[in-house]
């Protein structure tokens, strides 16, 4: 007989949306049950400093953040474990997740957030890299490149921030934007100008990566595809990818409305999704609902939401 447990809120999930979700679902006396998935804490985990997040005004690493989150969570009731959901079932209520391929969950209401994952180039030298000088998480790789030269791909606020971070460890930090210019707030696109570990490679391609026993260059196209193209290589001996993410929202597309990207799509600019009962919260879900609000403040909204759901239903 399967493993069976029934709960009346499941979160799917951690990060600032899930752990904030499950403080306020506890508060509600819901007794929240939460599977933090592969990377419990979430993104923020790979951030070192966190500036602008209520509470610390001296800041705070994702790291610390992220505990202290979790350990709110647990004082107010909710059931913190870890595990990855493998599998759902969401045609009718209670709905069915199966947590590692072995035990199922019956839910009365579900707050997904889980988030995104980090994207790559796609080229083959990424694979054949990795682990020997490719990564997508300067915070977790940046110390073993203290002194050395690494060059950081995107050119939004994560780029950027990640290139600030690593020039921090390492002697010279090349930013290699494909677009003539950055996509980055102000305020961090003069960090990254005024620094002088970091310089800028715009209009540029990194199309492949070489070396005998890990990365010690990046093949480069300047102005790809234009009269004046340039290509050339680059000694580095680390390789970032900072270019954006994937939602984390395969499992739940056979039921759920997502759009062309996988974001999960919410009604109303809430965390409301197209099945009842089931809340979409922090970087998992629509763009156009996040734009307005922060993370922890989609946990927030999806957990008073599950409240008044389960009241409604008289569960």
């Amino acid at each position: 007989m399967a493993n069976i447990e029934k709960v009346r809120c499941l979160i799917i999930g951690s990060g600032p949306a899930g752990y904030t979700a499950a403080i306020y679902a506890g508060r509600a006396n819901i007794a929240p049950v939460m599977y933090e998935g592969l990377q419990p804490g979430g993104q923020l985990t790979t951030t070192t400093e966190v500036e602008n997040f209520p509470g610390y005004p001296e800041g705070i690493t994702g790291p610390e953040l992220m505990e202290d989150l979790k350990k709110q969570a647990e004082r107010f009731g909710a059931d913190i474990r870890f595990g990855l959901a493998t599998k759902t079932d969401l045609s009718k209520a209670p709905y069915k997740v199966t947590i590692d391929d072995d035990k199922v969950i019956e839910a009365d209401s579900i707050i997904i957030a889980t988030g995104a994952t980090a994207k790559y180039l796609g080229l083959e030298d990424e694979k054949k890299y990795m682990g020997m000088g490719v990564s997508a998480c300067a915070t977790c790789d940046g110390f073993f490149y203290r002194k050395k030269t690494v060059a950081v791909v995107g050119g939004g606020d994560t780029a950027c921030e990640e290139a600030l971070y690593l020039a921090g460890l390492a002697d010279k930090v090349y930013l290699v934007v494909r677009k003539p210019f950055l996509r980055a707030s102000k305020i961090v696109q003069e960090r990254v100008s005024n620094n002088p570990k970091i310089e800028l490679l715009l209009e540029h391609n990194a199309v492949g990566l070489y070396g005998d026993k890990g990365v010690e260059g990046v093949h480069l196209v300047k102005r790809m595809g234009e009269t004046d193209e340039e290509r050339y290589d680059l000694p580095i001996d680390g390789f970032f990818l900072a270019i954006g993410h994937k939602p984390n929202s395969d499992i739940f597309k056979p039921f759920i409305e997502t759009d062309e990207i996988g974001y999960i799509k919410t009604i109303d600019k809430s965390p409301k999704t197209t099945v009842p009962g089931v809340f979409a919260a922090g970087d998992v879900a629509d763009p156009h609902y996040r734009q307005a609000i922060t993370a922890a403040g989609t946990g927030c909204q999806a957990a008073l939401e599950v409240e008044r759901y389960l009241s409604e239903k008289g569960l």
